[in-house]
């Protein structure tokens, strides 16, 4: 799948990872063959790990602070969502942060959530087959997987689908 195609489905969401846009681009994905499905999510779990960068997870949470006024920082899970939110607002919101990651900033907030956008290709998969896929994908797109995006992090050895922390 090319990145056109691939961003061509993502304008499915119309920005935002809802369960309604969501639902509506795992319908539209499940329609085509297995090998499109499969492709959309290489590409998804791509997009997810080029934003897995230390100049981005170190943001704040835009709408939030602690007790004493100090920034609140993302955790694992909250920057993974702040990543899909990113990638369903689309391709040119996606290029845009890596020059200006002030522009990742917003979409850590709390009212953007875009943890439903991690099933999509799951979910294409079991509407298309009626079975789970126990997938796996080239690209590892939880947080701190990308060795290059965060440099100073111990990493080990990591394949596509497994986690690792900090």
């Amino acid at each position: 799948m090319t990145w056109a195609d691939f961003w061509a489905l993502i304008a499915t969401l119309n920005g935002e990872a809802t369960e309604a846009s969501c639902r509506r681009l795992a319908k539209r994905l499940s329609r085509r063959p297995l090998p499109e499905i499969t492709a959309f999510a290489e590409r998804h779990a791509e997009a997810l790990y080029r934003l897995d960068q230390e100049k981005f997870g170190t943001l704040p949470v835009a709408d939030m602070t602690l007790d004493d006024g100090a920034p609140f920082p993302q955790s694992g899970d909250s920057f993974l969502y702040a990543r899909c939110a990113v990638v369903a607002a689309g391709r040119r919101t996606w290029e845009s942060v890596f020059s200006d990651p002030a522009k990742f900033a917003p979409y850590t907030a709390t009212t953007y959530d875009g943890e439903r956008f991690l099933y999509v290709p799951d979910e294409a998969y079991e509407l298309s087959t009626s079975e789970e896929w126990p997938r796996t994908t080239r690209y590892c797109y939880e947080s701190f997987s990308n060795k290059d995006g965060w440099p100073a992090l111990p990493h080990h050895a990591n394949r596509g689908g497994e986690s690792e922390s900090p």
